[in-house]
């Protein structure tokens, strides 16, 4: 139980902001479909950022040491690497969307096509190979049993067997973005406003609300969320790899959005459960069904290749029964003209 709770919350939590990430460019009235190519783009200069660290001097000394602050520092500053050049990136779709009204749904996905291109090129480049690593980078920043100064045989239940060890703290930092950031967006002027633009931007205008500039901060946030989201999944989930695949995260993002009906409290739960099902497929030969140790989903005969069309078998389904009933923000995808009303 404790390693599929642990597994589920891995793959949920990269879901859960980058879901929030599409939130907050939706209710400012812009569509983000780009998620998926910002979240590749946010995963290689994570890793980028953590292999030019690596090959300093401080980070071999601390990495010897076991210096769990200055690995923690890294990993934090690596978050922000990608969150900052994840906002850049979607600078391009704002400009296209606001100033030059293009149509959003063809500007996403022009980002989704060249973001793994880029990615590749600029691996090929620096590395001369198909990926940043050839190590198990991820397992410099996990916290570890020895990490907390925990002996090695001592039980901590089944709270600390899940959420202590093993961990990483880009999870749990995530989870207070999520949070605050929901505050943010339901609970203050500032959301207020950027709810208005997507529901009703001439009558936000009308206010003195400036609807261009709401709708870009919108999408720079979504930007910063989608690229932490990228390297956060990089790095529980891909063994801090970068390889221009997130393994169709983005687009999963989009689904929980949809199915959380664009409220954070539903994307949580959404999460989940989506997170629940990719952990069954990436994991099905691990995951015990009955606690004795011996049967596993794997003994039920069932086709591996079903277990990893899993997730998107329960995409598509979710969204075929939940679609209907989704209420999206009014204005999303309209470019905004004053001269209309």
């Amino acid at each position: 139980m404790t390693f599929l709770v642990q597994q589920t919350l891995l793959y949920a939590i990269p879901l859960m902001i980058v879901a929030l990430a599409g939130v907050f460019a939706e209710r400012s009235g812009i569509i983000n479909l780009a998620l998926e190519g910002i979240m590749i783009f946010g995963a290689f200069i994570g890793v980028l950022f953590v292999r030019m660290m690596s090959e300093s001097s401080a980070f071999i000394a601390a990495k010897a040491a076991g210096d769990w602050a200055t690995l923690q520092g890294l990993e934090l500053l690596a978050m922000l690497a990608a969150a900052a050049m994840g906002a850049v990136f979607s600078l391009l779709l704002s400009f296209a969307s606001i100033n030059l009204r293009a149509d959003q749904t063809i500007g996403g996905t022009a980002l989704n096509l060249m973001a793994p291109a880029l990615v590749l090129f600029f691996v090929r480049v620096i590395a001369n190979q198909n990926t940043l690593f050839s190590v198990d980078a991820a397992s410099w920043f996990m916290i570890k049993r020895s990490t907390l100064g925990i002996e090695r045989g001592a039980d901590l239940g089944f709270f600390g067997n899940t959420f202590l060890v093993q961990v990483y703290l880009a999870t749990y930092i995530c989870i207070f973005l999520f949070v605050i950031l929901s505050i943010v967006l339901y609970k203050t002027r500032f959301g207020l406003r950027l709810r208005a633009c997507g529901e009703n931007p001439h009558a936000a205008d009308s206010l003195g609300i400036n609807v261009s500039k709401m709708r870009y901060v919108g999408t720079t946030i979504s930007g910063a969320l989608a690229g932490m989201g990228g390297f956060v999944y990089s790095l529980t989930t891909a063994n801090c790899t970068a390889n221009g695949d997130v393994a169709g995260f983005g687009f999963l993002a989009l689904a929980v959005m949809i199915f959380g009906n664009w409220k954070p409290l539903n994307i949580a739960f959404a999460s989940l459960l989506f997170g629940l099902f990719k952990c069954i497929a990436a994991a099905y030969t691990s995951i015990d069904i009955n606690g004795d140790g011996v049967f596993a989903l794997a003994d039920l005969g069932i086709s591996p290749h079903l277990y990893r069309m899993l997730p998107y078998i329960i995409t598509l389904l979710v969204l075929a029964f939940t679609s209907k009933s989704s209420r999206a923000p009014k204005a999303e995808g309209i470019p905004y003209d004053k001269s209309t009303r």
